[in-house]
């Protein structure tokens, strides 16, 4: 009986380690806890868990279960915590434990006991059984970010707990933490002025705060706070201490060695941090710290930079440099032998390959096999490269440092966490296919606002399996704000944070000066037209206006326990990016204006200095929240960088002799036409009436032909009243349209006593069957809506929904296999078939194809396509980057990497675009086909697909 009991268990925790975790089973409400007992002998963390857990439970019931390690209190209701071999456990379970349960690390198990008396948590080791405390109380209403984020407790009068027996799965990525970085502008000041002014730093007893809620979303690593605002991790023992209590595994950045803080702790001394010519004294400095840090649980970076952040000092050529490093690691790993009394093999190390180390790395310098390759983004979310087939198959394996935050070239983003989660995905799905699975870390800056795409993070680096598409990204985000907002209202906040995060893939909210760092350079307009594709400034502002109403409104609406929590992860971020982007494109505004001699310039300047003052307002607002819990944890202007100051106003507005003007959209020259209608399309277009002297004018639209729809047909400006323009739409009425006067249609504009002849142009298609048609000089399309496509073997375009400027990509599949050959295009590439028609014939017709900036793969891949116009030979474009190039910094700031191919238009008509994979990881956005010497929009257009 017992064998076949054993038999049955095992099927069972194969099957739910085959498909995933187990369907947890809520049930037994009511079950009254007196008391959590966890063995005396056991560990800390075992001690630290039950007394949170005392304290969530008394949070949610308004009963605080007492503490105990006497077995005498298991003749009550008790939780059990501990280890799944520790003798009370074992005598308390009612199953048997599969032993490949108790191989798996970080995992825990959660059941009755024989007599159904007991709750048992019980874990593989400490940090699991943290993990299946910490999982019952998120059941039963305690958020993660109860305290980070000041989530409400729910409330209950009785508890949940899981019906069957529930073993969990083993982490999918080993090591899964956060960076603590660029501290000086939220985290430290916080920390050193209101939270832990005993030590006037960030000490012990934040740290204690940050290592609960990282085992709360069950990580397990942590690179500490080490920028010169901030002393080193070990000047405070208590430091080390709490580590140790809470089981964390510490680790250092890129550029610190052996869990040293260069920046902090290399004195000047001790001379030049120096290999090459001083050897003798860092030696000393990283054996000092090994042997101070012998009992941690640790991950120990290995290598050299420079002091803070910068490249190897002392050597002269990438030779030299990868010979100075084999030097420095071999030294270095039998330092750890010598003090772990271990071999090197056995001791967890990591070298991460940031910035010119990657070139260091691939010269082909000697790494030892077991140590860990740790690939990096390129700051700003794109992976510069992951392992080939060579280097997944390394003992120590490989894993990513990811940014969700940047001080640094082109432009820092420390404000507003603003990555899409989209694009986290990818990027990190495409390293967890690549084998990047033994070290995640997230750069999160100084935390705030970065919650949610922490919570992602590493909910992804915990359980891959619940992330394998990207359609699960809504998911997880409604399951996120409706876990905290109810369901009602955590719909509507999820919704706007999608938006959010939309809105801010074209232009994050610190790039919006058009300006860069290091060095700094002066705020200059914005590339977004305000003349040309319906005005993209007045566009983009009416989206970001819109939804700031929206958050204004869910706020209002949100009851009082909610506010500081829907304050701190919603309406900050998305009211601060609403207001910098009203800054700016007023400001833009104010001085396009200025120079048509339009005296409404002035209230657009206004307008720009009532939204910095506005970011002072919330700011200060948002130190104040939660009876000032959060005094000194956001800055609105992170380093003091130009973006961020208040606006200045260089120019004068135009002296004109006129009254009164018009401008139409479009139009540069002055021709009087508006841009051309075409049958089948709904555009509108616009013409705006502005006075450029003080007076009252008033303006009619005579002669209008019957199909022509206007939002106004007379108007008065009248600078009394600040009345100072007006903007008229058209829009063509098809079923009223008939062709008349060979399309020389037109309407009398009267401005008071002058008339204007405005000439109306319209079109029609001849080819109207399908695919996409250009308008005005520009054909647009998005890579989504193509006409065919084909596949090859297990090669196949796949799309990625909800990322890019038109909101879904086409990524080249599957991620981990070789680049396909450069020849026999036709037979073996899986392609992308688009129709485009064109009403234009030119010699200087260019497509431009769009993708995401993302790297080669690994380094035998590259960032190709092959492209093939009409009949044309096929080309092969190529959207990869080389180092910190202009090219690269322009790509990252708009998230779009450019390719273009000219094109032949020798006749109008229907022409045929094949897009051919080259190489695995190129994401297709949009492309567009110009046909005149025009502008292009910095943002997108809408792709046109006219109706018969």
């Amino acid at each position: 009986m017992l064998q076949l009991r054993y038999i049955l268990c095992c099927l069972f925790f194969i099957t739910i380690h085959c498909f995933g975790f187990q369907k947890q089973e809520i049930k037994n409400e009511g079950f009254s806890i007196s008391t959590i007992y966890y063995e005396k002998t056991g560990n800390s963390l075992d001690s630290i868990s039950a007394h949170l857990l005392s304290e969530d439970l008394f949070k949610i019931t308004g009963d605080k279960p007492a503490i105990s390690t006497s077995e005498e209190t298991l003749q009550k209701s008790s939780i059990l915590i501990g280890n799944i071999n520790a003798e009370f456990i074992q005598k308390q379970l009612a199953v048997t434990v599969p032993k490949t349960f108790k191989k798996q690390k970080e995992s825990y198990y959660q059941g009755w006991s024989k007599d159904k008396k007991h709750f048992i948590i019980a874990g593989t080791d400490p940090r699991g059984t943290a993990y299946g405390v910490f999982d019952l109380a998120e059941k039963n209403g305690v958020s993660p970010w109860y305290w980070w984020a000041d989530v409400p407790v729910k409330k209950s009068g009785k508890l949940k707990f899981t019906e069957k027996d529930y073993f969990s799965k083993a982490p999918s990525v080993e090591f899964r933490g956060i960076f603590l970085n660029d501290e000086d502008w939220g985290l430290q000041p916080w920390a050193a002025k209101n939270f832990e002014t005993e030590t006037g730093d960030i000490g012990p007893k934040t740290y204690a705060k940050i290592f609960e809620l990282l085992l709360r979303l069950k990580a397990n690593a942590i690179w500490p706070a080490m920028h010169p605002s901030t002393k080193a991790f070990f000047h405070y023992p208590g430091n080390k201490q709490i580590a140790e209590k809470y089981h964390i595994v510490l680790g250092s950045s890129h550029a610190e060695p052996m869990l040293r803080n260069n920046v902090d702790e290399w004195k000047d001394d001790f001379g030049h941090f120096d290999y090459k010519n001083n050897k003798a004294k860092i030696n000393e400095y990283w054996e000092s710290r090994i042997e101070e840090s012998k009992d941690l649980d640790a991950i120990f970076t290995v290598g050299m930079r420079g002091i803070h952040d910068s490249g190897m000092e002392g050597v002269n050529s990438i030779e030299e440099a990868a010979t100075v490093l084999e030097s420095v690691i071999q030294n270095q790993r039998s330092m750890l032998e010598k003090h772990r009394d271990k071999n090197a093999a056995e001791i967890p190390q990591a070298f991460t390959i940031y910035k010119e180390v990657l070139d260091v790395y691939d010269h082909g310098m000697d790494l030892p096999d077991d140590v860990t390759l740790v690939w990096t983004d390129d700051n700003y979310g794109y992976i510069r490269r992951l392992g080939n087939q060579q280097e997944q198959e390394r003992i120590g394996g490989s894993g990513v440092y990811y940014h969700a935050s940047y001080w640094g070239r082109p432009h820092n983003y420390l404000w507003l966490s603003t990555t899409n989660p989209a694009l986290i995905w990818e990027e990190m799905h495409k390293a967890y296919e690549m084998n990047a699975r033994k070290i995640w870390i997230l750069n999160v800056g100084y935390l705030k606002p970065a919650e949610y795409n922490m919570q992602l993070f590493l909910d992804m680096a915990y359980d891959m399996s619940q992330f394998e598409s990207a359609s699960e990204l809504e998911n997880h985000r409604n399951e996120f704000y409706t876990t905290i907002f109810g369901k009602e209202l955590g719909t509507q906040i999820s919704a706007l944070r999608k938006e959010y995060y939309d809105f801010a893939w074209e232009r994050k909210p610190e790039f919006m000066g058009w300006s860069q760092t290091e060095p700094n350079t002066e705020v200059k307009s914005t590339s977004y037209s305000a003349f040309d594709y319906g005005d993209e400034i007045q566009h983009r502002l009416e989206t970001y206006q819109n939804l700031g109403r929206q958050s204004d409104r869910v706020f209002k609406n949100s009851p009082d326990s909610l506010k500081n929590g829907y304050f701190q992860l919603v309406h900050y971020p998305i009211k601060g990016a609403m207001f910098m982007n009203q800054k700016q494109l007023n400001r833009d505004l104010a001085e396009k204006y200025a120079k048509q001699g339009r005296i409404s310039a002035k209230s657009y300047q206004q307008k720009s200095l009532d939204s910095y003052d506005s970011i002072q307002k919330i700011t200060a607002r948002y130190n104040t929240i939660s009876d000032g819990k959060w005094k000194g944890i956001m800055s609105m202007k992170p380093r003091n960088l130009p973006v961020f100051e208040k606006p200045e106003f260089n120019y004068k507005i135009k002296n004109t002799e006129k009254t009164v003007d018009f401008y139409i959209e479009g139009e540069h020259d002055r021709t009087n036409k508006l841009p051309t209608f075409y049958k089948g399309a709904n555009d509108t277009y616009f013409l705006d009436i502005f006075l450029t002297k003080i007076g009252i004018v008033k303006w009619s639209l005579n002669d209008l032909p019957e199909w022509i729809m206007v939002s106004n047909r007379s108007g008065e400006l009248n600078s009394d009243f600040n009345a100072l323009q007006n903007r008229i739409y058209f829009q063509i009425n098809w079923d009223q349209y008939t062709k008349s006067r060979n399309n020389d249609d037109h309407f009398i504009l009267q401005l008071g006593r002058d008339f204007h002849q405005i000439d109306l142009q319209i079109k029609e298609y001849e080819h109207q069957e399908s695919g996409v048609f250009e308008k005005n000089g520009l054909a647009v399309v998005y890579a989504e809506n193509f006409q065919e496509q084909s596949a090859f073997r297990n090669y196949k375009w796949q799309k990625i929904a909800d990322l890019g400027y038109s909101g879904a990509v086409m990524q080249a599949m599957p991620l981990n296999e070789k680049p396909l050959d450069t020849i026999d295009f036709q037979m073996k590439h899986p392609k992308l078939t688009y129709e485009i028609s064109t009403e234009s014939t030119a010699e200087s017709a260019v497509l431009i194809l769009n993708a995401l900036p993302t790297h080669p793969i690994t380094n035998k891949h590259g960032v190709r396509i092959g492209v093939k116009w009409d009949n044309e030979p096929i080309k092969i474009l190529n959207f990869e980057t080389q180092g910190r190039s202009a090219t690269w910094k322009e790509n990252v700031l708009s998230n779009k990497a450019e390719a273009k191919l000219p094109v032949n238009l020798t006749k109008p008509g229907k022409h045929t675009l094949n897009i051919y994979m080259i190489d695995p990881g190129v994401a297709l956005d949009f492309i567009y086909l110009k046909t005149t010497d025009k502008s292009l929009p910095y943002g997108l257009l809408k792709e046109t697909k006219l109706k018969n």
